[in-house]
């Protein structure tokens, strides 16, 4: 008999995301259910936006919550390497086999020549697709070009016509029409593979059973099945899981809810609470019951009770069932819980020196420093007010800061600094013009310690939401400023940050 094998594969370009969480944990469900194994490997091909950074962070995330893995980059395993990085020379190979039998070919087509085609096609009603161009080349031309080093990428074949059968061990077979499938760009101008091919590889090669990933992937499913037909490979079974979504229905995503998994850490949630709440995720126990340990969940785990409504991530629902399992705790779990949290000697080494130069009296600390004790502050929009702006242009300033911090991935006082040194320049400003701002939202309070040094301490999960409950208060971006300010973000991403 096969044993079962999941996996999960992120990429580690951002913070760890609640979905990733989501879907890691019904493939080691689904894999432990069955005696089966669970791997962890790291899809960074994005060279551009992918660190070691956010890699970590991934690890510590999912190991926060209680998920382990048998295989992965930090732990080994038979299957190696686990990095898609680190297997360029084997994606490759199949790259080659593919052009070989004739599934796909070398488009030497430029950036240009493709946005006409795209176009022309709009234009025209079509569906933006390629349209074919560089398949009809002589092969014997198309590999002395290739010899000759000319820039190309390697697209495969797909039908024009007919439906693929798509089996979905939650909906049935789906019929999605080959009409709707481009000519996939399998190997990059870069030499590396897009997700479709190394997917494929990595699955087949790893021994992968069973895939459950999330249904955003479902449309694009017959691609991923006609490289399977094309290799002459089984391909696994495929399951695609509803998507978490905001309580107005809208797909989860930071601008409505905090989405990264350290937040939730940094906010005081028990990970067993996590882990139990997105557990719930579209899925119930036998008996309904709402507070189940991962035990508990993986003992009585069956994929057909997974509810293809889109399940609401919902902070509130979070929050109360955080509350049912604190209140379980003996006291003395519950005060060691506390300390392990934030009234441990690494977090208050990090936050002494700061205080220690500005209190007379140890009752002192409380009022100075609570703010870094605490999740969302209760802001005083009096706080705001500022001499030489106006309120439009605070929140301008207040946004383009976030977004120059969303993407900071090493967080550290200088980063962060240049982040809003580079904002307030760009608009015409000194340094000291934008930190009663940052006071204002990351402190709750017009001065106190260093808040540069605040900003470090507290993270990029608390800053950056504190940030956003701030303009939200201040009544946040519209429209038409949104538009305008992401222009004048696109000029400032063009100055670097100085390391």
């Amino acid at each position: 008999m096969t044993t079962v094998r999941t996996r999960i594969a992120p990429s580690p370009t951002g913070d760890p995301h609640v979905g990733t969480a989501y879907i890691a944990l019904f493939n080691l469900c689904f894999a432990r259910q069955h005696g089966g194994q669970f791997i962890l490997r790291i899809e960074d091909t994005d060279q551009l936006r992918s660190t070691r950074e956010s890699e970590q962070q991934i690890y510590d995330a999912l190991r926060w919550l209680g998920i382990e893995w048998d295989e992965g980059p930090d732990v080994g395993g038979p299957h190696g390497p686990y990095r898609q990085s680190e297997r360029g020379a084997i994606y490759r190979k199949y790259s080659d086999e593919l052009v070989a039998k004739g599934h796909a070919f070398p488009c030497f087509c430029s950036a240009e020549r493709l946005e006409q085609v795209r176009a022309e096609q709009m234009a025209n009603k079509e569906t933006p697709r390629y349209d074919g161009h560089c398949m009809h080349l002589d092969p014997a031309e198309a590999q002395r070009r290739v010899a000759a080093g000319e820039s190309h990428v390697v697209r495969m074949k797909v039908p024009s016509e007919g439906v693929c059968q798509v089996p979905d061990m939650l909906r049935g077979t789906v019929e999605i029409g080959w009409d709707r499938m481009d000519m996939q760009v399998l190997m990059k101008a870069d030499g590396l593979p897009t997700y479709f091919l190394a997917n494929v590889v990595d699955d087949h090669l790893m021994g992968i059973t069973h895939v459950l990933r999330g249904e955003e992937w479902l449309p694009s499913a017959p691609k991923l099945i006609k490289l399977y037909e094309y290799f002459g490979w089984e391909q696994p079974q495929l399951c695609y899981m509803p998507l978490l979504r905001n309580p107005d229905k809208s797909k989860l995503s930071k601008r409505k809810n905090p989405t990264s998994v350290t937040f939730y850490e940094r906010m005081g949630f028990l990970p067993q609470a996590m882990l139990n709440y997105i557990g719930r995720m579209g899925w119930s126990m036998p008996d309904e019951r709402e507070k189940f340990t991962l035990a508990e969940m993986i003992e009585h785990f069956d994929i057909n009770r997974v509810s293809l409504g889109g399940p609401i991530f919902d902070l509130e629902k979070l929050s109360w069932l955080n509350g049912q399992w604190l209140r379980e705790l003996s006291l003395e779990q519950f005060a060691a819980e506390v300390q392990r949290w934030a009234l441990n000697p690494e977090y208050l080494m990090k936050i002494a020196p700061h205080v220690q130069q500005r209190v007379e009296t140890f009752s002192q600390i409380a009022p100075l420093a609570g703010f870094f004790f605490s999740g969302a502050l209760n802001l005083d929009p009096a706080l705001f007010a500022h001499k030489k702006l106006d309120a439009t242009q605070v929140r301008q300033v207040l946004q383009l800061i976030l977004w120059k911090l969303e993407a900071l991935r090493q967080w550290e006082k200088e980063r962060i600094t240049a982040c809003i040194t580079q904002v307030a320049e760009h608009l015409g400003l000194k340094l000291r013009d934008a930190m009663p701002l940052m006071f204002a939202a990351i402190t709750g309070q017009a001065s106190s310690v260093s808040v540069l040094d605040a900003m470090e301490i507290l993270g990029p999960d608390l800053t950056r939401f504190r940030l956003r409950n701030a303009l939200e208060l201040l009544g946040g971006a519209s429209k038409k400023e949104t538009k305008e300010w992401e222009k004048l973000l696109a000029t400032l991403e063009s100055a670097p940050i100085s390391s």
